[in-house]
């Protein structure tokens, strides 16, 4: 029902089913791996590691119509660039990764993926 994402912006890329499907696998195969890779970057204070896949996400959560997950993987990045403390970044990283579950959960379900 699309409550989580929003794919208006992958249908003004191509409303060609297969590209759409394409792009949903990505997301739900892809993303989680990331967003593990940036929450070893935050438990081990790896900051360039977490910078890395942050930064690689960000665009698919814009993509994706995840408007809060994208303004707090912004965060992620800038909390990466300033090296700050561990603590300050863990709820949002939590938050990113809840959004990123539900939207995944949701798309599973609305394209059988």
């Amino acid at each position: 029902m699309a409550l989580k994402y929003n794919l208006s912006k992958v249908y003004a890329l191509s409303d060609d089913s297969e590209f759409v499907n394409e792009i949903l696998r990505l997301f739900v195969t892809e993303v989680p791996e990331d967003l593990k890779q940036i929450k070893e970057g935050i438990k081990k204070k790896d900051h360039k590691h977490a910078y890395s896949y942050a930064h690689k996400i960000k665009p698919t959560l814009d993509l994706m119509g995840l408007n809060v997950a994208f303004e707090e993987i912004l965060q992620v990045e800038a909390w990466t660039k300033s090296e700050g403390k561990k603590k300050e970044i863990v709820e949002t990283f939590k938050s990113i990764r809840t959004q990123v579950k539900e939207a995944i959960k949701e798309i599973k379900k609305d394209f059988d993926l």
